[in-house]
């Protein structure tokens, strides 16, 4: 890390607590702007700011998931800076597109990391994503706030996940499903990658004392939409109807409900149960296919709650009354607020470790309702149940507290007992309990 000093020596008119500011500043160099160049003095009107990265695909199959949370995130950052910013910094964005592409996702972490020494970064959707820059992230010692519900069986140091585990939600919508659809078979459905093959394994774990609910489990590339095989297997697997488990990522979610409606599969007799469709997926798809279907998420906008009135209420006045938020969204939202929080607990922007150990123990009133960060880098959070509406929303129809995280399931045999904690260093990454 190199240090930015002024060019030439500091005149006797310049105080002592100036001088301490400005040394402070130059001293700090890692993510900050504003505050001089090797070789030129130093502009003592400009306000120093600190960057951060926003990583996310803006084009192909995942953007019409992945803008919102990028847009989600900025009002975040938009917020802190007009309320005076954190430490007194302006909070400055890098954004950066992925293109759908994990090798682009590690090129662009890299990048940021490296050459942009933002001090934080904010972003990918899909476990591959996630993966795929992981090593980066702890190669560098770096910090990613990761905002999905995703399949858990990992417990990084350089990751804050503000989305929900399978605990937290795979596991207790499979409760849900067999108290609502008593006997009612199920077929597991998903994209091809690691996060609907590893819910797909917890789900079997779960119901391994009734195995012969599950009639079928079948992946589709992402971003396929070839889905007619799939459907004829369906039907015939459960030909009576049944409920159909859903993990399908992306524009495969399109071609999945339309081909459903044109084969007469109603709600009724094929109730879907998703894990990644929320409200602008319900509106991309179509609310006349959706009506009627399921998701499971930690938070819906249709919360009533005086928090949530004013998350929803900011971001429409933002980008647009006809605009919808949902659960990526709202924690990607919380994601800044809680590194915010943290930021000001550590005293820095810039020593990483130190902001990682601060976000630890950080509660926050989120929309969702109270969540906290535990010492496994997950945050407690609740589960909740939504049905399709006409107009498009979430009606929740099951709701629970706020569930503790659980990052190694303890449906998995390979991982029953065992608990991450980051708080302590003789345990870490994966102790057993």
């Amino acid at each position: 890390m190199t240090t930015d000093r002024p060019s030439k020596p500091f005149s006797k008119s310049f105080n002592r607590r100036r001088f301490l500011q400005v040394a402070g500043y130059s001293t700090l160099g890692l993510g900050f702007s504003g505050l001089g160049q090797a070789g030129r003095a130093l502009d003592l009107n400009v306000t120093p700011s600190i960057k951060v990265g926003i990583l996310n695909s803006l084009s192909g199959t995942m953007a019409i998931s992945e803008k919102s949370v990028v847009d989600a995130t900025q009002m975040a950052i938009d917020e802190i800076n007009a309320s005076g910013g954190v430490l007194k910094y302006q909070i400055e964005t890098i954004v950066e597109d992925a293109q759908s592409d994990w090798p682009t996702f590690q090129e662009k972490a890299k990048k940021l990391i490296r050459q942009d020494q933002v001090v934080s970064v904010f972003g990918c959707w899909t476990s591959a994503s996630r993966k795929s820059v992981m090593n980066e992230f702890e190669t560098a010692d770096h910090l990613l706030w990761y905002p999905l519900a995703y399949e858990g069986q990992e417990c990084s140091r350089n990751i804050i996940y503000t989305g929900a585990l399978p605990n937290q939600q795979i596991e207790p919508s499979i409760d849900w499903i067999r108290s609502t659809f008593p006997k009612q078979p199920i077929f597991l459905l998903g994209s091809d990658y690691v996060y609907p093959r590893t819910i797909n394994a917890i789900i079997k774990g779960k119901l391994k004392s009734s195995p012969r609910l599950i009639k079928g489990e079948d992946y589709v590339p992402l971003g396929d939409v070839d889905i007619e095989a799939v459907i004829k297997k369906i039907q015939t697997r459960m030909p009576n109807g049944g409920v159909i488990y859903n993990s399908l990522n992306g524009d495969t979610n399109v071609a999945l409900f339309k081909m459903m409606q044109e084969r007469g599969m109603t709600a009724k007799k094929y109730p879907v149960i998703s894990v990644n469709i929320a409200e602008e997926e319900v509106f991309a798809i179509g609310t006349n296919l959706m009506k009627g279907h399921y998701a499971v998420w930690s938070y819906f906008q249709s919360i009533n709650s005086a928090a949530n009135r004013r998350f929803v209420k900011a971001f429409q006045e933002k980008y647009g009354v006809t605009r919808l938020v949902n659960d990526p969204m709202e924690a990607a939202y919380t994601a800044v607020y809680l590194w915010k929080q943290a930021v000001e607990k550590a005293g820095t922007a810039t020593n990483i470790p130190a902001v990682r150990s601060a976000a630890i123990g950080q509660t926050f009133n989120a929309p969702s309702g109270r969540i906290t960060v535990n010492r496994n880098h997950h945050l407690s959070k609740p589960c909740r149940i939504g049905q399709v509406q006409a107009n498009g929303q979430f009606k929740i129809i099951n709701e629970t507290g706020p569930i503790a995280p659980q990052p190694w399931n303890q449906q998995v045999p390979e991982t029953r007992g065992f608990a991450c904690d980051w708080s302590n260093p003789r345990r870490g990454e994966k102790y057993k309990v």
